[in-house]
């Protein structure tokens, strides 16, 4: 996986909290997605509470990305000779607390999807 997960800040703040990746080779952000779930006991559950599926930004090896939970919009600026994608959950309400919650990031290769009839 060319994308990882650095740390996730400030939980249970909406103004503060963020999850911190580092692209580890040049990649396209939109073959990957992260999603929040929780622990019971010590094995991951399998309830899904956000899923954010990343837009298309092309990201080189070293750059890193700011996802954080609040609204915003889109921004790339350079830090300390660093450039950050800032992206944002647009979410009204924070999505990590400090009881176990955990960070999964997939990356996808393929997918299909069908829409469902009504």
């Amino acid at each position: 996986m060319d994308l990882k997960i650095d740390v996730v800040n400030g939980h249970g703040s909406i103004n503060e909290e963020r999850v911190l990746l580092t692209a580890t080779a040049d990649l396209d952000l939109s073959r990957y997605l992260i999603m929040d779930t929780t622990y019971v006991g010590e094995k991951l559950s399998n309830e899904h509470r956000h899923v954010k599926w990343f837009p298309a930004y092309s990201i080189k090896k070293g750059e890193r990305i700011a996802l954080y939970t609040r609204k915003g919009t889109y921004s790339k600026e350079l830090h300390d000779g660093v450039t950050w994608h800032k992206i944002y959950w647009n979410s009204g309400s924070p999505i990590w607390n400090n009881t176990g919650d955990a960070a999964v990031l997939f990356q996808l290769t393929t997918w299909k999807t069908t829409k469902a009839k009504v």
